[in-house]
């Protein structure tokens, strides 16, 4: 009976106490998770932590990891689980890479109610590009943050006086006969469309601080439709779930920006709800995939992809989504065989 060879293990200690808990996450989160992504073995003992893996390089690896993010943390910035994860993708790529360097270049926003800061590479991108240009485009699919940090970066000119209003907008799809079985008047109607917006600017600003920009007129909430006939200055303006918006619509939309505005239009591409029409069918109907095209070429004009890789999700999703991908491929492989 042979025995088992123990696994190689290092350890280091940190001199902080306080501060390796905050490296370690609460409960040994950060840990537990960064183990069961690299299959490495990591413990906590007081300030001390232990990573045990039979791959040198990779041990080599997760002590360098820590090390900068400790010196990350004792810089007084704080360090979450996504932080913790695009560290080790970037490490992986360059063991050289500074990642002090990295992370200070994060984008924030300071809001009346929390502090936004971009959770991975192409979050911070997107910021830059909403404070830089007069017109962003940003697609990709649900959870990557697109209308969120949108909104942040909205309130953020609202609240610097770099603009004097925000205007938030949807296209309401079932504008025709079913919208009209819907109880109230046209505000009521439209309201749920309206909704998620709603919700990312109490979550900013705390609904009594929402209503009373709305009264002022500072913050406007409208249907698409409400646009029509407008020239908007000196407003920041958001075309949200713009996949839904008709060729004609989206012209309407970007001819409505005047003088000291400017625009974010949002959607996914992949959740077109458009009926068909007799003029245009399948995704060539979508206002926002015509003007992608269009618009291309365009100085002044950003656009900003995001793909199914930048959504910021609980890491327990993370895995379901990853269980039900390899659950189709091996339906897919037994279909072709």
């Amino acid at each position: 009976m042979f025995k088992k060879a123990p696994v190689p293990f290092e350890t280091l200690t940190f001199s902080d106490p306080s501060l390796a808990n905050l490296l370690f996450g609460p409960q040994n989160a950060h840990l537990n998770q960064l183990a069961a992504r690299t299959g490495a073995e990591l413990a906590s003992c007081g300030a001390t932590l232990s990573v045990a893996s039979n791959d040198s390089a990779l041990r080599e690896l997760l002590l360098n990891l820590f090390t900068q993010f400790y010196g990350i943390i004792r810089s007084g910035q704080s360090v979450s689980l996504s932080d913790m994860e695009e560290g080790l993708a970037i490490l992986s790529g360059d063991a050289s890479a500074d990642l002090r360097q990295v992370f200070r270049q994060a984008s924030s926003l300071a809001l009346p109610r929390k502090t936004l800061t971009a959770r991975n590479a192409a979050q911070r991108l997107y910021l830059d590009k909403l404070r830089s240009m007069e017109l962003v485009f940003a697609t990709g699919p649900a959870g990557t943050g697109k209308t969120y940090l949108a909104v942040g970066a909205a309130l953020s000119m609202l609240l610097s006086h770099r603009v004097r209003r925000i205007i938030l907008t949807r296209p309401a799809v079932e504008a025709g006969e079913r919208l009209g079985f819907l109880p109230g008047d046209l505000a009521e109607k439209v309201n749920p469309y309206l909704r998620p917006l709603y919700d990312a600017l109490q979550d900013m600003l705390g609904p009594q601080k929402l209503a009373m920009l709305q009264e002022s007129g500072s913050i406007e909430i409208a249907p698409l439709a409400f646009m029509r006939g407008r020239t908007l200055n000196d407003a920041f303006i958001i075309l949200d779930e713009a996949q839904n918006t008709t060729r004609e619509q989206m012209k309407m939309f970007l001819t409505r920006l005047g003088f000291g505005s400017r625009a974010v239009v949002t959607g996914d591409v992949t959740q077109i709800d458009l009926p068909a029409s007799h003029e245009a069918s399948g995704p060539e109907r979508s206002g926002l995939l015509h003007a992608l095209s269009v618009l291309s070429d365009v100085k002044g004009i950003g656009f900003h992809a995001f793909t199914a890789a930048d959504v910021v999700r609980h890491p327990l999703v993370g895995r379901i989504v990853q269980a039900y991908d390899k659950h189709d491929a091996g339906s897919r492989h037994t279909q072709e065989n």
